[in-house]
């Protein structure tokens, strides 16, 4: 591929909700640009951005793909992100990267979660955005209502550039608001001119108002004539529309059919022309030498900076780590030094990916999109820059995992394989993290939500060959006590030869801290257990809270107070007071009215308010204690509650099937409490059942 200059880039973001049509519009684009000679489709699993074989065999994006498009002399580098919730943390990452975003809305399914969550990203990182109105040639589509809808949520920021012309229940062209005319597919693949049919004409007046609001709003000389009822050149109208676009003022609405590609080219020349390139946008980061703010800027002048938004570690392909060039000229054998790891890192070669094809090229400018082969430390959202010049940029804030499975190896002996493919597999994914939960004595798998978690299962499986079985994770219950007790055990045991002899007497007690396991003393007097002895019942009290006699959940609160015991010169050991403690402990615990402590959370659910009502049902059905409502603005409520991690199984699912998509939560730990009998006799019943 040719090499661009910054001012002939344009880095476009393709969101929008899951099945919006995002990979069949970037496969119509790779297709009007030549790269193709066909067009793949979603069905058929032979578009270039959807490579991955979960992908192919679930018909849904995974993973962020980038598709550089040479077109008329600019380089338009898409970023291509899967749309459904169970991988934002993709589009977070092609997000922060992008100078300009597309949302794409199907025409018949409308604005979905996906639609405002792909808003609100924007709203959020400050993109200029359109919107991309797909399925077009469907009959069932409604172009008026998308838009009417999108009015409604954003306002006069909305701004339909087209509107569709349908004859005889087909999509046949379209009325271009900005020149008033209407233009008809032909069969070479152009436009044919023709006047703009009557049916045509209120509509196209209403946009065109809308239009020149947004125009005369970009100048007071530009006021003033719109107010004397001056007609504004095309010239001016465009220029004048850039910039709004630019500053996210207007949104245009543009629309097409990506089955039959059309509306495909004026998109294309709609992003050079009203998209900004990265030399008209701002980026900055931190010298690390002197704590001042370095404005990169995209400036190919200044010293080589780059971010790394994406890894891609593939058994198949290899590893590749996907940079955004903030400043200076990338080229191969450059040596960069990454301040976050304190190394230098030397590129060899740079490429560009298209899909699971990449590249060689001679350089990449500031602003490009490209990739690095094999780097040795270097993960996402690291920075690269000259070790002279050291630079870091902001690492992008990607969403917390909050959904979580236990995970075993089916095939025993396939434990290092997994740990090595799930390390890989985190490199990749940044929402994906495993946690060593030692006090259950279990392995824990978190992701965005149960699909997640089942193609991370996947492809293991397939692209790894490793299985992995998930289950319900074993609820961090704890045991404590209630009351004091006095209580011994004596450890006796002869079998020819030094026996074994141990015999303590201890004081159990609640201890007051519930942040700690146990709390231990000794106020033994004249040597009935003498002092080499105390390290040992100590060790039989960490052994012993470790897994409780209640249903053997890890104990914490308590306090042991050993003051009496015995011992035998010749047959007491260690071992045996150790063995003694632990005994005692189990017997006195069990007199000390136990009770099981259940971790609660502070949840925090997020919904459109039509669905409060539904969410706050099952909440107390889950054991919630609700603390509050909040609107948050945009039609939406924040509710609050404190909720038992054990009725937090599976609430990812139920909160979508609810909110059809809608609402997110998240959590953090909060306290322990008493679990009610009936949590704590089911608890107690399974413990019994292992034994």
């Amino acid at each position: 591929m040719n090499v661009f200059t910054t001012d002939k880039i344009r880095n476009v973001v393709l969101l929008g909700h899951g099945g919006s049509g995002k990979t069949s519009l970037a496969e119509a684009m790779v297709y009007l640009a030549g790269i193709t000679n066909r067009m793949g489709s979603v069905d058929a699993g032979n578009t270039v951005s959807d490579y991955d074989k979960e992908e192919i065999k679930r018909k849904i994006s995974i993973k962020t793909s980038v598709i550089p498009i040479p077109w008329d002399g600019y380089k338009v580098n898409i970023l291509d992100t899967p749309g459904y919730y169970d991988f934002v943390g993709e589009a977070e990452e092609a997000a922060a990267v992008a100078d300009a975003a597309i949302i794409v809305i199907s025409g018949k399914a409308g604005i979905e979660a996906g639609t405002k969550r792909a808003w609100d990203l924007c709203e959020k990182r400050n993109i200029p955005r359109m919107f991309f109105v797909t399925e077009m040639d469907d009959d069932k589509a409604s172009y008026r209502e998308v838009v009417q809808n999108l009015q409604d949520l954003y306002g006069k920021r909305i701004a339909p550039f087209h509107l569709p012309i349908r004859e005889n229940e087909q999509f046949v062209g379209y009325v271009n608001v900005i020149q008033q005319k209407a233009k008809r597919w032909n069969d070479k693949g152009t436009v044919d001119k023709f006047d703009v049919p009557e049916y045509s004409q209120d509509n196209l007046s209403i946009c065109r108002d809308v239009l020149m609001e947004a125009v005369a709003e970009t100048s007071e000389e530009f006021m003033e004539r719109f107010f004397e009822g001056d007609e504004f050149s095309e010239d001016e109208i465009r220029e004048a529309l850039r910039v709004s676009v630019k500053d996210g003022s207007i949104v245009p609405v543009l629309m097409g059919s990506n089955t039959l590609a059309r509306g495909m080219f004026t998109l294309m020349v709609d992003i050079i022309k009203y998209f900004p390139s990265p030399a008209e946008c701002k980026c900055a980061g931190i010298n690390t030498e002197n704590n001042e703010v370095f404005e990169a800027d995209y400036d190919f002048s200044k010293p080589k900076s780059a971010y790394v938004f994406k890894t891609i570690a593939d058994p198949y392909i290899g590893k590749y780590s996907l940079i955004k060039v903030n400043s200076g000229v990338i080229k191969p054998d450059d040596v960069l030094y990454n301040y976050h790891r304190s190394a230098e890192e030397r590129l060899n070669k740079l490429y560009v990916i298209c899909g699971n094809k990449v590249e060689e090229v001679k350089e990449l400018h500031a602003g490009d999109i490209g990739a690095l082969a094999k780097l040795s430390v270097t993960q996402t959202t690291d920075s690269l820059s000259t070790k002279k010049n050291a630079i870091t940029y902001i690492r992008t804030p990607i969403s917390q995992p909050y959904v979580y499975r236990k995970y075993a190896a089916v095939n025993k002996g396939d434990e290092d394989k997994i740990s090595q493919a799930i390390s890989k597999l985190t490199m990749e994914d940044l929402t994906l993290k495993t946690v060593n939960d030692s006090d259950n004595g279990q392995t824990l798998i978190y992701g965005i939500s149960a699909q997640h978690l089942d193609v991370v299962q996947n492809v293991l499986k397939e692209k790894y060959k490793v299985e992995i079985e998930l289950s319900r994770p074993r609820i961090a219950f704890k045991e404590t006590i209630r009351k004091k007790v006095d209580t011994e055990y004596k450890y006796k045991k002869q079998s020819g030869g030094h026996g074994q002899y141990g015999h303590v007497k201890i004081i159990l007690e609640p201890s007051g801290d519930m942040e700690t396991p146990y709390m231990f003393e000794q106020t033994v007097v004249g040597g009935a257990v003498p002092k080499n002895y105390f390290h040992a019942v100590e060790k039989g009290i960490i052994e012993a809270v470790k897994s409780g006699p209640l249903a053997k959940y890890p104990v914490t609160g308590v306090k042991v107070n050993l003051y009496d015991g015995s011992y035998h010169a010749v047959d007491s050991s260690e071992l045996a007071f150790k063995v003694a403690t632990q005994q005692a402990f189990k017997k006195g615990f069990m007199d000390a009215a136990p009770v099981l402590l259940e971790p609660i959370a502070s949840l925090k659910v997020v919904v459109p308010d039509d669905f409060t009502g539904d969410v706050m049902g099952d909440l107390n059905k889950r054991r919630a204690r609700v603390l509050g409502m909040n609107p948050i603005g945009d039609g939406n409520t924040e509710i609050l509650a404190d909720i038992p991690y054990l009725e937090l199984y599976e609430y990812d699912t139920r909160l979508f099937s609810m909110t059809r998509g809608s609402g997110t939560f998240s959590y953090e730990f909060a306290r322990y409490e008493q679990a009610p009998d009936e949590v704590a006799k089911a608890e107690i019943a399974k413990a019994a059942e292992t034994e």
